[in-house]
């Protein structure tokens, strides 16, 4: 597998660390489970990174210097890749000849590597795109810089290469066959899991029970989290940039608090993105429309952690722009809490709506007030949702996910051959 500009080893929430993270170490996994040896090349962003780590039976990271280790933006990493290939190609040579039987590659810079890598070893490319710069830019966040031709350009030729694409949705397939005059036969739809071990409701909340007995859960979870056990809360998880959207919820608060309706608590887990100062910026617009005490700003917490912050929180709320998919919204599902998602990309697939949580069809503070608002204020309807969620999040599992990902490749073997 080829991630070029985030390593499967950073903590997701910050920086350009996040989904695709979770999803290429997760997908690794499972298929080292089944077999398959996987080795995953990243770029090195630090002298001290080891050059190869293993991290699991069957699962290898190895950290290909390319370019300046640190001061390097994602926008910048388009001239580095004629370095990384070199790093890969060395890297095989040492094994020897036909130890790699396919490559996988993630976003459209390792798919650049990937197109060169595949053909000097003569296999099949397989390509997740991941986000689609045309879809992208189609829904800019305001204020939100759109997408480079040289990005679009660069999507095509790897969609045009590839024996293989691999989408989370069918709205997703539809997407690169409609703008990237994909090849339908070639576009694989295996929707990505969700570790159902670790995201899991709390025990005892598999059954409905009351509402009181809901609320006491939460409560005692939020306290042994240092977060306030009054009121509701609304959880945001991700990186703090316009396409992800907090700044949506902040200024629904801002209309709750206008209106002087009950404000819930927003906690935002994650760190900036794109912009140092994002964080700080969220900040002072919840200061300026007045619900600065009712806005909780942690950094990202490791996986095994995560799964607590779902379960405390009356709903989780995905906001985005844009998303391919929405692990954030699988895995809070998983963990028996609704989410109140846009409807957009991916996330109309991820939440069943009235069932698992609330799409909502704009990105209007009024509207999101209005649906946060009459949520928060139903425990009855929390609770409806909440086995709701439950139910959806089991809809999605890594080893499934592997096993149709071994059937997409042994199609792309045949692809190949016939080429």
């Amino acid at each position: 597998m080829l991630s070029v500009h985030t390593s499967p080893l950073d903590q997701p929430g910050t920086g350009d660390a996040g989904g695709m993270n979770v999803y290429v170490t997760e997908l690794a996994h499972a298929l080292a489970r089944r077999g398959t040896q996987v080795e995953i090349f990243t770029r090195a962003t630090a002298s001290s990174q080891p050059r190869k780590v293993e991290v699991s039976d069957g699962v290898t990271v190895r950290h290909v210097v390319a370019g300046p280790f640190e001061g390097l933006d994602k926008n910048d990493l388009p001239g580095q890749l004629c370095a990384f290939t070199a790093g890969v190609l060395r890297a095989e040579a040492r094994h020897h000849e036909g130890w790699y039987d396919v490559v996988h590659t993630h976003y459209w810079l390792s798919g650049q590597v990937g197109w060169l890598a595949a053909d000097r070893w003569d296999v099949p490319l397989v390509h997740t795109m991941h986000t689609l710069a045309r879809v992208k830019n189609a829904a800019l966040a305001p204020g939100d810089a759109p997408e480079p031709l040289g990005r679009i350009i660069g999507e095509e030729q790897v969609v045009a290469e590839s024996d293989a694409l691999v989408a989370s949705t069918d709205a997703e397939a539809d997407d690169l066959v409609r703008d990237y005059a994909a090849d339908p036969a070639r576009v694989h739809v295996v929707p990505p899991g969700v570790d159902l071990d670790l995201f899991s409701p709390d025990p005892g909340s598999a059954s409905a029970g009351d509402g009181a007995a809901r609320r006491e859960r939460r409560r005692a979870l939020r306290a042994g989290l240092g977060l306030p056990t009054d009121g509701g809360l609304v959880l945001f998880a991700g990186r703090v940039q316009p396409l992800k959207g907090p700044d949506v919820l902040v200024r629904a608060l801002g209309v709750l608090a206008e209106r002087g309706e009950p404000v819930p608590t927003l906690v935002v887990l994650g760190g900036p993105s794109g912009r140092p100062t994002a964080v700080r910026e969220l900040e002072a617009l919840a200061y300026q429309v007045g619900v600065s005490d009712r806005l909780v700003v942690r950094p990202p917490v490791p996986r095994d952690e995560l799964a607590r912050w779902y379960r405390a929180a009356d709903v989780v709320a995905v906001p985005s722009h844009n998303e391919s998919f929405g692990l954030v919204a699988a895995e809070a599902e998983a963990s028996g809490t609704p989410v109140v998602a846009a409807a957009v990309g991916g996330l109309r697939t991820v939440v069943e709506d009235q069932v698992s949580g609330v799409l909502v069809p704009d990105h209007d503070p009024e509207t999101w007030a209005r649906v946060l608002g009459d949520l928060l204020a139903d425990d009855e309807r929390l609770a409806a949702l909440g086995d709701g969620a439950r139910r959806a999040g089991e809809r999605f599992g890594w080893d499934t996910a592997a096993l149709r990902m071994l059937d997409v490749y042994a199609q792309a073997r045949k692809v190949r051959a016939a080429r």
